[in-house]
Parts: C-alpha cells; sequence; structure tokens
C-alpha cells in the first residue's frame, strides 16, 4: 500500500467513512489541530531520557496522546454516523486527577510564569497553545460535537501547562516570572 493516494490533489480530503471536504472545512481545521498538538506533545517528550525517573510521565502521556487521537476521529466523524472512539466523562476525569497530582508539587501561582524552560517543557507550552486552537474550531463546528470533547480539550490545555511545570521542575529548571514594568 503506498502512502500516498493522490486524492487530495485537488484541494479535497476524506472524513471518516470516506466523506470528501474541502481541506479548509472546520472539521479538517479541528482534527489537524489535533494532530499538530500531538506532534508537539511527542517532541516534548522525546527531550526527555527514558529512565526510571519518567517512567509515570511515559505512561500518563501514553494515555493522552491516544485519547487525543480519539479526539480528532471524533472530530473527523461526519455528523449521523458511528464514532468508533468515543471521548467520555472519564477522559476528562482522568486529566483532572493527573493535574491535581502534579499540582500539588508545584510552588503556587502568584504570577505568571513566560512559557519556557527545559526543550520539554517549552515545548509542552506550544501543544497547549495549539490545544487552544483545537477547542476553538471544535467549538465552532457547532452542537453537534460530543460535549466532552470540548470538555477534554480545554483540560488538556491546563493538564499541559501544568505538565510543562511539572516537568521543568524534575529537571531542576526554575520558571521565568512575567515582571511587570
Amino acid at each position: 500500500m503506498k502512502i500516498y493516494t493522490k486524492s487530495g490533489d485537488k484541494g479535497t480530503t476524506s472524513l471518516v467513512y470516506g466523506d470528501r471536504v474541502s481541506k479548509n472545512d472546520v472539521r479538517v481545521e479541528a482534527y489537524g489541530t489535533c494532530d499538530e498538538a500531538n506532534s508537539f506533545i511527542g517532541l516534548a517528550l522525546s527531550h526527555l531520557s527514558l529512565d526510571e525517573q519518567y517512567e509515570e510521565i511515559f505512561k500518563v502521556f501514553h494515555k493522552v496522546q491516544t485519547d487525543l487521537f480519539h479526539v480528532g476521529a471524533e472530530l473527523a466523524t461526519p455528523i449521523g454516523k458511528e464514532v468508533k472512539w468515543v471521548i467520555k466523562e472519564e477522559d476528562v476525569v482522568f486529566l483532572e486527577k493527573i493535574i491535581d497530582k502534579w499540582d500539588e508539587n508545584l510552588q503556587p501561582l502568584r504570577n505568571f510564569i513566560l512559557p519556557g524552560g527545559s526543550q520539554a517543557g517549552a515545548t509542552l507550552h506550544v501543544a497547549r497553545t495549539i490545544v487552544r486552537r483545537a477547542e476553538r474550531k471544535a467549538v465552532e463546528i457547532g452542537s453537534e460535537v460530543n460535549p466532552f470533547v470540548i470538555s477534554y480539550l480545554n483540560r488538556l490545555s491546563d493538564f499541559l501547562f501544568v505538565a510543562a511545570r511539572y516537568i521543568n521542575l524534575t529537571l531542576g529548571i526554575e520558571e521565568s516570572i512575567l515582571h511587570q514594568s
């Protein structure tokens, strides 16, 4: 099987079940943005060593990346068609539990922090902003989107913010505080 099909050469692409839409369709923008965020999460993880210290982080992110793939699949499924993978409330709750667990180790925020720190942390901040864009696109699709997809994307950006801070902490890298001028 070849990786290229040439079926998109005229500016259209297929949703799940083969429905063809323009490549600038809001659904394509939404699931493509999820894919972009997922790729940045992978890039962030590539900056961490594969030792025991990060085993939990890799396990958590494996679930997160899988769930984000499922979000994209839901967004790529046309209205009225069966969704193969459905994001549920329990997926949102999973993120909340990890946020709370990792946040316990962090200094309380008293100021805004500037995105950055380690390569992994900075890349997670990039992923966070991309997830916010995916959330806006999912909202733009309208009421036919599973409400847990919107909740998941909203919580995922919070998770990525905390994860960036947590990873910077584990690497011993101080956060850069926004100073008022």
